[in-house]
């Protein structure tokens, strides 16, 4: 079965998921690898505080597992 990723999840766990997590999150201009609150944020409050679309994110980042 192939990971999933939710909007609770911290940033920190969800980068730890694949390199290609911090391309696509790259893509919303979510430059996470950087950010003092990767540990401590969900991938929602990330995506909301930099004004951006949790399921539009959320899609894309699901999208890296699904082969």
């Amino acid at each position: 079965m192939a990971p999933k990723i939710t909007k609770d999840m911290s940033i920190q766990q969800v980068l730890q998921m694949s390199p290609e997590v911090a391309k696509v999150l790259s893509r919303f201009d979510l430059d996470c690898a950087g950010c003092l609150g990767v540990t401590s944020e969900t991938l929602a409050q990330g995506v909301r505080g930099h004004g951006g679309d949790v399921e539009e994110v959320l899609s894309a980042l699901n999208a890296i597992f699904e082969n």
